[in-house]
């Protein structure tokens, strides 16, 4: 498979995973042009490899937790606007918008590691050797990591269930 077709066939899946892991859309092209740019550089080796996808993605996975070590403290995340869940039908969907921002808010103030391992397991449907993999940690850690992030997740949403007023 040379670069191009790759690119062509698994650009789209990339781009989602990138998203999942930044929830924004620009950061997350940023970082899979980031992660195509070294990987073409290596493609020999990437595609040698016995999973170039998982290759790719550990390159994404790492760009991701260096983009956020180095962000300057200058730059504020934005939130997804409303925009972003818009539906095309007429009902009132105020509840699934505001769940999806609550769970938003949730996830992007886990640690960069946390997220990563929630999305790998949780969308990707990856199990921990291969997180443990793409991460380049143990098996353990990946376990222990997806704990605490679903332990602070549960606390969050407990929280703010308890600051919705009652009818």
């Amino acid at each position: 498979m040379t670069f191009d077709e790759y690119v062509r066939d698994q650009g789209q899946s990339l781009l989602r995973f990138a998203y999942l892991l930044t929830g924004d859309r620009h950061l997350a092209e940023d970082l899979v042009q980031t992660a195509l740019l070294k990987a073409h550089s290596r493609w020999r080796l990437v595609r040698a490899a016995d999973r170039p996808d998982a290759y790719l993605r550990r390159i994404l996975v790492n760009a991701h937790l260096d983009w956020r070590r180095r962000r300057s403290s200058t730059e504020t995340p934005v939130e997804p606007g409303d925009n972003w869940f818009t539906h095309a039908s007429t009902a009132d969907h105020a509840d699934g918008i505001a769940a999806r921002a609550q769970a938003w808010g949730a996830l992007s103030a886990l640690p960069p590691r946390q997220r990563a391992v929630l999305v790998l397991r949780f969308y990707e449907d990856r199990d921990d050797r291969t997180i443990a993999d793409m991460l380049g940690c143990a098996e353990s850690t990946v376990r222990s990591q997806a704990a605490r992030a679903l332990a602070t997740l549960r606390t969050a949403w407990a929280e703010a269930d308890e600051k919705e007023p009652r009818s």
